[in-house]
């Protein structure tokens, strides 16, 4: 019989929690650009002078929704990694039970 390396398991468990974790991070940053620009452009001020003076968010909303879209889809293969190596996990005990 063959030796089973827990090792490789583990990191797949690592990886899909790394991936999930990034992906969330990036979900919120651009969940947060998108909000502050809609606060920004919901603002109302009849003073134009004022209005120069506010500095937008970094990029743009169409960057900020593809970012969003991104890392919804990390999320998902995140979430794939650590179901298959769940999968790999029952398999390996009920193959060694």
């Amino acid at each position: 019989m063959t030796s089973i390396n827990g090792a490789s398991v583990n990191s797949a468990f690592l990886a899909g929690q790394y991936g999930l974790q990034n992906a969330s991070d990036g979900i919120t940053q651009a969940a947060s650009n998108i909000a502050q620009r809609t606060a920004e452009g919901s603002s109302s001020s009849n003073n134009v002078q004022e209005n120069a003076q506010v500095e937008p968010s970094n990029g743009n909303l169409t960057s900020d929704l593809i970012a969003l879209n991104i890392n919804s889809v990390n999320a998902e293969a995140s979430a794939r990694v650590l179901e298959v190596a769940n999968d790999t996990l029952g398999t390996i005990i009920d193959t060694i039970a």
